[in-house]
């Protein structure tokens, strides 16, 4: 079977007096072409080339048909069929979630007082998913008599969620329903007042916040709140304490946040401090007071107080001066204890202070390369802290931690069915030196007995982007690689926050080559130390680590055996030009704004699809989802077209496009792991490993 090859269509576009020549633009649909019940000649066109690149892909790959089947039993075989979450108590009520066997979705269920009583099943996602392609539920909360449960639900897989409600007394839906939201609501201690938050239609960006009342039209809803910066994220949440309804306004480098007692749902938010430019913060609030986690003047952040009569910034007290070495997270309050999340040198840690008498201690976790984070922590008065603790080698497992006599308990670590055993993995922080002379942490696993030599195959992962952190978290699922001979590691580039703020200044907007760099050097580090060579080590990236792939692929592709660019944001100039794009005014702040020339510029040096050239180009897999809402189907739909056209290879050049879902693939607890089998079939095919 031949290659497909995309019909040229030649789009001039040109910014700054600069012309580029886009040849594929004609792949852009809209919703409504997608969703249309008869497909119009340009999306049949489009349509067809992507089953075409679908058809190709399997073809390429039949081989490995019988090893992508055995990898997802193996996958879908180390799952506990039949389980269920470690119970959180809230408000008289304890929550879990259960799965029975062979079922893709959750049951959430609830017994009152005592976990002896009757279960009550709350939401039974598995009837709500049965006659869906596609499925997600989100953002439930019940209301504060317990006695009505709200929930979100997309059925196409663009994060647009309808909220429905349903009487837990008699298990009947309440004639209620809300569209086009982001998921979340926040309940009044009414009990029948509501506000959530609807989206642009284009855009798709939160933009307003709204007040509804159980039982009236939705045509008598109100807007409390509307974002006329479409640089801004918003939304609307319940504090804790359960006194106030809360909005947050968003950006990449400022917040804004508006408060309203949650007794008195009919008034006016009051805004918490002043919008300033560069001033991110989050506010939690406590008996009579709000704690304050701000930058202001303060990279790595510091926390402040301030009563909830005087919320503005002047009245706000230090209770933790900001560190440069200590990247402080977040915050979870209790009554006797406050808990502060912090990260230093690529680790997670946690600091337990006593409220009265500032006592402060950490929870000790013992291993080199690990994540620990505070878990579902809903009331007040306890002194029992959750939290969960995971490394390369150990499974997630769930603590409750006795803050008073400073104990902790295992209740539950998730089981490998068929057995894992740590011991037989090893796992290793090692640093890169970047061409710039910072030092990059690498996190690595391996089954013992892997071999440091430039045979040994090695699947280097990264994201880089967002100040987000990627921490060495455990997956059964990467055992399928390990245990055939493969080493997984973790570059904790710059573009996180893995050491601290800066990290992440030092990755974005006209710094962001930072983290294409940062890749390349650690990718020669392994190299040169001989954990792998460029014959036999892979790379992976998804979303904004697909960018990373992208980039790194026309920057440096001899290092690479082979590349898997997942959902890959790749179209960086012409997507960041586009405001009706979702998602992209919310962006300037971490890639640039190309209607400014330095901007334009900047990206366009890097820009994976405009930066595509004659040369040889390693393997690629890359994958998409027709409906994905954050990087849209066309990004690699374009890049694989172009690079087809202009690639000096003839190595494998693949793309599979989930039809049926968007940014975070198949829905179901199982399902998602036909497309990991296929990703891991790729890499293994080309080890020459057929089993």
């Amino acid at each position: 079977m031949q290659a497909p090859i995309a019909e040229k269509q030649d789009s001039i576009i040109t910014t700054h007096g600069h012309t580029r020549v886009d040849p594929y633009f004609w792949m852009r649909l809209t919703d409504d072409q997608k969703n249309a019940a008869e497909a119009d000649e340009q999306t049949q066109k489009v349509l067809t080339y992507l089953e075409a690149e679908n058809k190709y892909l399997e073809h390429k790959l039949q081989a490995t048909d019988e090893l992508q089947e055995r990898l997802y039993d193996e996958m879908v075989g180390r799952i506990k069929k039949t389980d269920e979450t470690v119970p959180y108590f809230k408000n008289g009520y304890w929550y879990y979630t259960k799965y029975e066997a062979e079922k893709e979705y959750a049951i959430y269920c609830r017994k009152k007082s005592s976990l002896d009583q009757e279960e009550e099943v709350i939401l039974d996602v598995n009837q709500l998913a049965k006659d869906a392609n596609y499925y997600a539920v989100g953002g439930l909360s019940v209301s504060p008599n317990n006695q009505i449960l709200a929930f979100a639900e997309d059925r196409v897989s663009r994060r647009i969620y309808s909220i429905r409600f349903i009487d837990l007394r008699t298990g009947t839906f309440l004639e209620d329903r809300l569209e086009n939201t982001n998921g979340n609501i926040a309940w009044a201690n009414d009990n029948k007042t509501l506000f959530y938050t609807t989206k642009n239609k284009t855009s798709l960006l939160s933009e307003s916040v709204l007040r509804h009342e159980i039982g009236r039209p939705i045509t008598a809803n109100e807007v409390v709140y509307h974002e006329k910066d479409p640089s801004f994220y918003i939304g609307v949440y319940r504090s804790k304490s359960g006194k106030y309804i809360i909005i947050y306004n968003n950006s990449t480098i400022a917040s804004d946040y508006h408060i309203l007692p949650t007794d008195s749902p009919q008034d006016n938010f009051k805004q918490f401090a002043n919008r300033t430019a560069h001033h991110e913060y989050s506010i939690d609030h406590f008996e009579d007071k709000f704690y304050v986690l701000s930058n202001r003047n303060a990279l790595n952040f510091k926390l402040m107080e301030t009563s909830d009569k005087n919320t503005s910034e002047e009245h706000w007290k230090e209770v933790i001066a900001h560190r440069d070495d200590v990247l402080i997270e977040d915050i979870e309050v209790f009554k006797n204890h406050l808990v502060v999340s912090e990260r230093k040198n690529a680790s997670t840690y946690i600091q337990v202070i006593q409220q009265t008498t500032g006592q402060v201690h950490a929870i000790d976790f013992g291993e080199e390369a690990y994540v620990a984070y505070v878990g579902t922590n809903p009331e007040f008065d306890t002194h029992q802290l959750r939290f969960g603790y995971s490394s390369l080698t150990t499974p997630n497992s769930v603590y409750d931690y006795d803050m008073v006599k400073k104990s902790k308990e295992l209740k539950k670590q998730n089981e490998v069915v068929g057995g894992h055993l740590p011991e037989h993995y090893e796992t290793k922080r090692l640093f890169a030196t970047a061409r710039d002379g910072q030092k990059i942490p690498i996190s690595i696993v391996y089954k013992k007995g892997y071999q440091l030599d430039a045979q040994s195959p090695l699947l280097l992962y990264a994201y880089g982007s967002y100040g987000s952190s990627v921490d060495p978290w455990f997956s059964a699922t990467r055992l399928s690689l390990l245990d055939r001979g493969f080493a997984w590691a973790i570059a904790h580039i710059r573009g996180g926050e893995e050491m601290g703020r800066a990290w992440y200044e030092e990755g974005k907007m006209f710094k962001k080559k930072n983290s294409f760099y940062d890749f390349i050097d650690c990718t020669n580090y392994l190299i040169e130390h001989q954990y792998s060579s460029a014959e036999h080590l892979y790379a992976y990236g998804g979303s904004a680590g697909g960018l990373l792939m992208g980039a790194v692929a026309n920057m440096a592709p001899q290092l690479y055996r082979g590349i898997i660019a997942a959902v890959p944001f790749v179209d960086v100039v012409s997507t960041m030009l586009d405001e009706s794009i979702p998602l992209t005014t919310n962006e300037f702040d971490e890639w640039g704004n190309p209607k400014n020339k330095d901007a334009y510029d900047y990206m366009l040096s890097y820009s994976p699809y405009d930066q595509v050239k004659k040369q040889a180009y390693p393997n690629l897999l890359i994958t998409t989802g027709l409906f994905d809402s954050q990087v849209q189907y066309w990004e690699p739909a374009k890049w694989i077209a172009k690079l087809r056209d202009l690639r000096t290879d003839h190595n494998l050049l693949l793309m599979h496009t989930n039809m049926e879902a968007g940014h975070g693939g198949a829905s179901g607890r199982f399902k998602r792991y036909k497309e990991t089998a296929l990703e891991y079939a790729f890499l293994l095919s080309l080890e020459g490993i057929e089993k």
